[in-house]
């Protein structure tokens, strides 16, 4: 089962097109690695799934739900992490939380649950200021988690952290479908990391789909066509290269 289905998702800006007629299919229990250069149009698509940006054309689905008919269902049943967390800095991790937790009308102990599944419980009394970089991204991804939900959007979870937390939150979003039963959709600038963390790859250029399977998939095709087949890294590169001279672009 497909937990996020898209069907020709497309986004314009006047005479730009952000998104063109994406076709993504997310299995529910995964770890999906949204790929692609700035630009590519990974955030555009992210939005329109949190209904930050209605689609110009074609629609999607998640856990069966049709936008925009059940936005509000999809919106309860997605935990989102988009671009850098921003909290009150006054107040406590465990106050911030509280009032996602208020905002989401879930129980009190979701707010200590959460804090337990990012490793913050010991910190909950902080003051949101005083967290490191890392802590901040932890709390974050805590405000996705908060209450379980099925699905889980991440932009960029690891920006700006050292190669400790990039290896913690990696880690963590590694373990997230077995230890909860949810469905992760990452993307990330850093292709080593998504290569250890991710079930499935989807990669965007210019706001195509140029490839959606596993690593093992893109690395036969990768060898089919005469492209490096190393790591993700190279072969990435290699794909956006190709792409953007048979749309007669430079890189």
């Amino acid at each position: 089962m497909n937990m996020i289905e898209t069907d020709h998702l497309t986004k314009r800006y006047g005479d730009f097109t952000a998104v063109s007629e994406l076709n993504l299919h997310i299995p529910q229990g995964t770890v999906y690695g949204f790929l692609g250069p700035n630009g590519a149009g990974k955030s555009t698509a992210m939005k329109m799934f949190l209904g930050l940006t209605r689609p110009t054309e074609g629609g999607f689905y998640i856990d069966g739900k049709i936008f925009p008919q059940d936005r509000m269902e999809i919106l309860k049943k997605t935990g989102s992490f988009i671009e850098a967390p921003a909290f009150y800095g006054n107040l406590t991790g465990e106050e911030n939380l509280d009032i996602v937790r208020r905002l989401l009308g879930l129980p009190r102990e979701s707010v200590e649950e959460a804090l337990e599944m990012v490793g913050l419980a010991e910190y909950k009394k902080r003051l949101a200021k005083k967290y490191s970089l890392g802590m901040k991204q932890r709390l974050g991804l805590a405000s996705a988690l908060i209450g379980r939900p099925p699905i889980l959007i991440l932009d960029e979870p690891t920006n700006g952290l050292d190669p400790v937390g990039i290896h913690e939150i990696r880690t963590m979003i590694r373990e997230l479908p077995s230890r909860y039963n949810c469905t992760v959709l990452v993307s990330s600038h850093l292709l080593s990391e998504i290569e250890l963390m991710a079930d499935l790859v989807g990669i965007l250029n210019r706001g195509k789909l140029l490839f959606e399977g596993t690593l093992t998939d893109l690395r036969d095709r990768a060898r089919f066509e005469g492209l490096p087949t190393d790591n993700l890294e190279e072969t990435f590169l290699a794909l956006i290269q190709e792409d953007n001279l048979k749309r007669g672009m430079r890189q």
